[in-house]
């Protein structure tokens, strides 16, 4: 992915004593013009990045991972349209203040993240996590969870709730209530594969308003009553699905 011009990679070293250049610079210097940029966080394959792109040409997509042999994908097949208003970027999560200014992100999206059933610190919902969005949100910036974990969408909903964030939107079953629209309706590959399984999608939206200290949320959640797919099986199907609501 080198030759990509719209992939962008900076090794961790250089960014030790400087922030990424294009901190505060992203609509301009990457996408030429002024409209709202969404993330993609853990992306993978890319597949929610490139179908939002397509869906929204009004707006800019930024697909975040670490591992560039996943994001290849989608960024072959956006450059290969013609695509001008999606771009990938690889590095941790946990250093986006060093690539984004603050406000400069209108919306983030987590796509099926590992829960982190055992790790809190490390799960994309956790409130060290919201503590590093808020950093770079704008006033009313908006997280969207996907997910087929009841345990990340159980831990998730506490979290908002504990927190006092404006929820905007949630279901524990996605595909089987009225909010299943052009948006939420894009299918990963990985999950096809559940929804195949007989497991509901769940969703929530919610403003991640600044807090001066998000509160963990003080309760116990039953983990999840299955092995999910290792990320390599994740990657395995590439088939993206549009399904409309009926």
């Amino acid at each position: 992915m080198a030759g990509f011009p719209h992939v962008y990679e900076y090794p961790y070293a250089t960014l030790q004593d400087r922030d990424c250049p294009l901190k505060g610079a992203w609509q301009a210097e990457v996408f030429g013009n002024d409209r709202p940029v969404t993330l993609e966080l853990g992306c993978g394959r890319g597949e929610y990045t490139v179908e939002l792109g397509k869906l929204f040409p009004e707006r800019n997509f930024i697909g975040i991972d670490i591992k560039g042999s996943r994001m290849w994908t989608g960024a072959k097949e956006s450059l290969e349209t013609g695509m001008t208003n999606v771009a990938f970027l690889r590095t941790r999560i946990e250093l986006l203040p060093r690539f984004f200014a603050p406000g400069e992100v209108s919306e983030i999206w987590l796509t099926f993240p590992d829960p982190q059933m055992k790790k809190v610190n490390k799960r994309l919902t956790g409130t060290r996590f919201m503590r590093l969005y808020s950093q770079i949100l704008a006033d009313g910036g908006r997280i969207h969870l996907k997910t087929d974990s009841p345990f990340m969408y159980a831990y998730t909903c506490a979290m908002i709730c504990a927190s006092h964030y404006p929820v905007v939107m949630q279901t524990d079953d996605l595909y089987h209530s009225n909010l299943a629209d052009g948006i939420l309706s894009i299918r990963t590959g990985y999950e096809q594969q559940w929804i195949e399984r007989g497991l509901s999608i769940k969703y929530v939206q919610f403003v991640c308003e600044p807090r001066d200290a998000p509160v963990e949320p003080c309760i116990e959640i039953a983990p999840d009553p299955y092995r999910s797919y290792n990320r390599s099986r994740r990657s395995a199907d590439s088939s993206v699905r549009p399904v409309m609501k009926e």
